[in-house]
């Protein structure tokens, strides 16, 4: 299977990537200059160390339970649930079972918010 998915079919996110015994696994579904939307899944206990991006992402989870560090602050994410990551503030994610994400990096500035 090609590495982007195919265009006009409906595809089940749990199908499109396996649990790995160990480690962690990604596939990038999609990949443009506005951005890319990659697939992971992390064995329990394991993650994606402290790290920064220079523009907003969003963790969409699809099973399991992700606990994730956002500038200090503790997110803990079940199934169903979004969480945006702001640019440049340090962020990293745990898997506190064996669990299933989508990242979606927005390559393009985050609009201020009014105020």
């Amino acid at each position: 299977m090609s590495a982007i998915i195919p265009p006009s079919q409906a595809l089940v996110l749990a199908e499109l990537i396996a649990m790995p015994d160990h480690g962690i696994a990604s596939r990038v579904l999609s990949k443009t200059n506005g951005g890319n939307v990659t697939l992971f899944a992390f064995d329990a206990g394991e993650g994606l160390s402290e790290h920064t991006a220079p523009f907003d992402a969003l963790v969409l989870v699809i099973d399991g339970s992700l606990k994730l560090t956002i500038g200090g602050v503790h997110v803990d994410a079940s199934p169903g649930t979004i969480v945006r990551l702001p640019a440049r503030v340090p962020h990293a994610v745990d898997a506190a079972a064996a669990s299933r994400m989508l990242l979606i990096m927005l390559r393009e500035a985050a609009v201020p918010a009014a105020g």
